[in-house]
C-alpha cells in the first residue's frame, strides 16, 4: 500500500515537471500587432504599413541573418548557444560587479530571458527578474534556439517607434535584414541594449564607441578578418530613418493587416508599369484627366503580376488615394466581346452574321452608334471590331438579357448588384458597374479557357478564336498595322467609353499576358474627349511592349464541325445563296436559321436595314430585283409598343417626334395617319414630325399601291 502510494507521489511530481519544463508561459507575444508586409513575387518588399500600435514592427521571420545573430551573441549572451536559459556564470559576475559598484551595472539577462522580459511587459525588478529565469528555462524546453533568436529579433526595440530587426534594417538602412553589412548588423546589435538614449538620431558618440567595440571583439573572436574590421568601422551611422519601398501602394492597402504576404507581383514588370502609367496619365491630367488604373494578368495562372490602383500617387490631387482597379465603374462598351463569344458558343450568331444596323427604341431605350451613324447591316464581327452600339443590343436582345447576365457572372464580375431585369438592353453598353481588376481577369479567364484543350470543348475555343480574331482588327490609337510592320506586336483588343465621357477602357490580350486600363476622373467628372481608345489605349500598348515576346492564337483543329456559310450575309448557306465558304462552327451554330437575305437569286435586305445599307454599298443592287416580302417598314419607332419622349425643343427647331418610313421606291408617295386622322404625306424622304399628346397612339401608313403599315406607340 505504502509503496503504491509512493509511485502515485512520484508520478504526480514527475507530471508537475513535466508541466512546469514544457508548458509555456501564457500569452507569449499574443496580443502584440504587426505591420503590413507586402513582398513581391521574387521576395523583394513592395510596401509596408505601420502596425496597428503605431509601431514599425515587421511580422516574425523564421530564422535570423548570421551576421546580426553573431553579433548579437557576442554582445549580449556569449553562452547563448549551451545555457538552458539561464547564464549562472553571468549573474554570478553581474552581482559581483553591482556590489563592487554599489549600483546595478550588469544585469545578467541572457537573450531568452530578455525574450521573457518583452513579452511580459513587466517592471524590473529582481523578483520579475526571478520570474523570467525560471520562465526562460521552460521557453528553452520547448524551444529551439533558432526560434528564441528569431523572437528576440523580431520584438526587441530599435528606438523611436522601430520595434524588431527586420523593420530596424528597412528604416534605418533601407535594406532587408538580410543584406546587412558587418556594420551595420553590430550597430543594431548593440542598440536595443539602451534603445531611448542611443537612438541613431542622438547620443551618437557613444553609440559609435559601443558598435566599434563589438566589431573588435568580433574580430578578437576570429568572426570576421581585419580587412572586415577596417571596412565596418569606416561606415557612418544613419542620419535618419529611411522612407520604406512603395510600389503597388493601392494594391498593399488591400491586402491582409498585420501579417507578411507574398504576393505575386513581379517587381521589375511592376516599376516599368508604375513608369508607363505614371508617363501617361501626368500628359493627361493637364487636359482635365486626373486619374489612371492599370492590370498585368499571367494567363496561365490567373495571377495579377502587375498593379496600379491609380496614377502617381504623389500628384496631389482629389481621389489620389482611391483604388480604382477595385472600384465599380460603368462599362460602356467592354463587355460587347463576352457577348459576341457567348452568342457564337451559344449557335445565336455565325462570326460574321449581318446584324441590324438601324434606328430602334425599345421602351424608350434608343442606343446610338458613337459616330452617330447608321450602316443598316453590318457583320458581326466587324460590328464588334468597330465597336457599333446598334448592332450589339441587338444581339442582345436576340441571345437575351438573363443568359447574359449569368455568363457576366460565372466570368467573375462581382459587382452586379441588382437582377438582371434592371440593366436591360443597356447592360451592354454601360448600364453596369464592374471593377477593372474583374473585366481584365474576366478576358484574362476566357484566353485561359482557349490554353486548356483538355478541359475545354473545341466548341467554346472556337468561339473564343472567332472572338480574338475579331479584336485583333481594332483600330491601334497608334494606326500602325501589323500586316505590314513586323515588329509591331498583335493583340486582341477592346476599347470602351461610358455616357457622359467618364470612363474610359482598354482591355489587350495575348497569349501570355492580358492587360486592363482604365482612365478619367475618380470622383466621376466627365471630360469632353475621353474615350478609350485616346485615353486608355496608348498606355495598354505601352505595357505591351514590355511584355516578353509570344506566338499568337492558333486555330483550333480536330473535332469541329464545318459547314457552308453564305458569304454575303454570315448565316448558314441556304439554296439560292450564290456564294458559300466553309469554315468551322460551334455545333449549336448548326441550329441556326439558314440565309433569309437571298431571294428570287437576288441579296435583299428587309426596307428599313436596306435604307441606310444601301448609302454604304454603292454595289447593293438587289432590292430592285426583289419580288414578294414587304415593300415599306417603319424605321422609327422600330417595333409596336416603342415608349417615345417628345425631345426638347432645340433653337428654331419645330417641336415633335420625327417618324421614319423606308420604302422599296423611294419615289413613291406615302399618306400618314394618326388614332384614324389623316396627318400628312411624304415623298422621297419618308420622314414626317409629329406632337401627340401623352397616351398612346397608333400610326398608320399606306402607299400608292395601297399596301398599309401600322405601329403603335405610347408617348411620355
Amino acid at each position: 500500500m505504502k509503496l503504491g502510494r509512493k509511485a502515485t507521489v512520484c508520478a504526480a511530481g514527475c507530471i508537475l515537471a513535466l508541466l512546469w519544463l514544457f508548458v509555456l508561459p501564457q500569452g507569449l507575444f499574443r496580443d502584440t500587432v504587426y505591420s503590413t508586409v507586402v513582398e513581391s513575387a521574387e521576395g523583394e518588399l513592395l510596401g509596408a504599413r505601420i502596425a496597428a500600435d503605431g509601431q514599425w514592427r515587421f511580422p516574425p521571420q523564421e530564422a535570423v541573418p548570421e551576421r546580426f545573430a553573431t553579433a548579437l551573441i557576442q554582445f549580449e549572451d556569449r553562452r547563448f548557444r549551451w545555457h538552458p536559459g539561464v547564464d549562472v556564470l553571468a549573474i554570478g559576475r553581474a552581482l559581483k560587479e553591482n556590489t563592487r559598484s554599489g549600483h546595478v551595472v550588469s544585469g545578467g539577462s541572457t537573450i531568452t530571458m530578455q525574450v521573457i522580459r518583452i513579452s511580459r511587459g513587466k517592471e524590473r525588478t529582481l523578483w520579475q527578474k526571478v520570474i523570467e529565469a525560471v520562465e526562460a528555462v521552460r521557453l528553452e524546453c520547448r524551444h529551439s534556439k533558432k526560434y528564441i533568436l528569431a523572437q528576440y529579433a523580431a520584438h526587441a526595440p530599435f528606438g523611436g517607434n522601430v520595434v524588431g530587426l527586420e523593420a530596424a534594417a528597412w528604416r534605418y538602412f533601407g535594406v532587408p535584414a538580410g543584406d546587412l553589412s558587418w556594420g551595420e548588423s553590430a550597430l543594431l546589435a548593440v542598440l536595443p541594449n539602451a534603445p531611448s538614449s542611443l537612438h541613431p538620431g542622438k547620443g551618437r558618440e557613444e553609440l559609435l564607441e559601443k558598435r566599434n567595440r563589438l566589431l573588435k571583439r568580433l574580430l578578437e573572436h576570429g568572426d570576421i578578418d581585419n580587412d572586415t574590421y577596417n571596412e565596418a568601422v569606416l561606415e557612418p551611422l544613419p542620419d535618419r530613418p529611411v522612407a520604406l519601398p512603395s510600389y503597388a501602394s493601392h494594391y498593399v492597402e488591400g491586402c491582409p493587416a498585420g501579417v507578411q504576404t507574398r504576393s505575386t507581383i513581379r517587381l521589375p514588370l511592376q516599376r516599368a508599369v508604375e513608369e508607363a502609367v505614371r508617363l501617361r496619365s501626368d500628359a493627361l491630367a493637364a487636359e482635365g484627366v486626373a486619374d489612371m488604373a492599370a492590370v498585368v494578368i499571367d494567363n496561365a495562372t490567373g495571377d495579377v503580376v502587375a498593379y496600379v490602383g491609380n496614377s502617381s500617387p504623389e500628384r496631389q490631387r482629389p481621389g489620389s488615394e482611391v483604388d480604382i482597379a477595385r472600384s465599380p465603374r460603368s462599362t460602356g462598351s467592354i463587355l460587347k466581346p463576352l457577348l459576341y463569344e457567348a452568342a457564337l458558343e451559344d449557335g445565336t450568331i455565325l462570326p460574321g452574321t449581318l446584324l441590324p444596323d438601324i434606328p430602334v427604341n425599345l421602351n424608350g431605350f434608343a442606343p446610338q452608334n458613337f459616330d452617330r451613324e447608321f450602316y443598316g447591316a453590318v457583320p458581326a464581327n466587324e460590328a464588334l471590331s468597330r465597336s457599333l452600339n446598334v448592332p450589339a443590343v441587338f444581339l442582345l436582345r436576340s441571345y437575351g438579357v438573363p443568359r447574359f447576365y449569368d455568363v457576366l457572372v460565372k466570368a467573375g464580375l462581382t459587382t452586379l448588384t441588382h437582377d438582371a431585369s434592371h440593366y436591360g438592353l443597356s447592360l451592354i453598353l454601360g448600364g453596369a458597374e464592374c471593377t477593372l481588376l474583374d473585366i481584365t481577369m474576366a478576358y484574362s479567364g476566357m484566353v485561359r479557357d482557349f490554353s486548356t484543350p483538355l478541359e475545354m470543348t473545341n466548341n467554346r475555343r472556337l468561339a473564343i478564336w472567332y472572338t480574338l480574331e475579331a479584336l485583333k482588327e481594332v483600330n491601334r490609337p497608334d494606326q500602325l498595322d501589323w500586316r505590314l510592320i513586323g515588329s509591331v506586336r498583335k493583340a486582341a483588343w477592346k476599347t470602351g467609353t461610358s455616357y457622359g465621357f467618364r470612363d474610359a477602357w482598354a482591355v489587350g490580350m495575348i497569349p501570355a499576358y492580358t492587360i486592363g486600363v482604365w482612365a478619367g476622373n475618380a470622383e466621376g467628372e466627365g471630360v469632353p474627349g475621353l474615350t478609350g481608345a485616346r485615353a486608355a489605349g496608348p498606355v495598354m500598348f505601352d505595357i505591351l511592349n514590355l511584355l516578353p515576346q509570344g506566338g499568337w492564337f492558333e486555330e483550333p483543329s480536330g473535332s469541329v464541325v464545318w459547314a457552308d456559310v453564305c458569304k454575303a450575309s454570315g448565316h448558314l448557306a441556304g439554296p439560292e445563296c450564290p456564294e458559300t465558304v466553309s469554315m468551322p462552327l460551334p455545333e449549336r451554330a448548326m441550329e441556326s436559321a439558314p440565309c433569309p437575305y437571298h431571294k428570287g437569286g437576288a441579296f435583299v435586305l428587309p426596307p428599313s436595314m436596306e435604307w441606310y445599307y444601301r448609302p454604304h454599298h454603292p454595289e447593293y443592287t438587289g432590292a430592285g430585283k426583289a419580288s414578294g416580302g414587304a415593300r415599306m417598314e417603319f424605321i422609327y419607332p422600330s417595333a409596336p409598343g416603342s415608349v417615345l419622349r417628345m425631345p426638347a425643343r432645340m433653337g428654331t427647331e419645330e417641336p415633335g417626334i420625327v417618324f421614319r418610313v423606308a420604302h422599296r421606291d423611294a419615289g413613291t408617295t406615302l399618306w400618314w395617319h394618326m388614332d384614324g386622322a389623316y396627318v400628312g404625306e411624304t415623298r422621297l424622304i419618308h420622314e414626317i414630325r409629329l406632337s401627340p399628346a401623352p397616351g398612346r397612339h397608333r400610326l398608320t401608313v399606306t402607299d400608292a399601291s395601297g399596301e398599309t403599315i401600322s405601329t403603335s406607340f405610347t408617348c411620355e
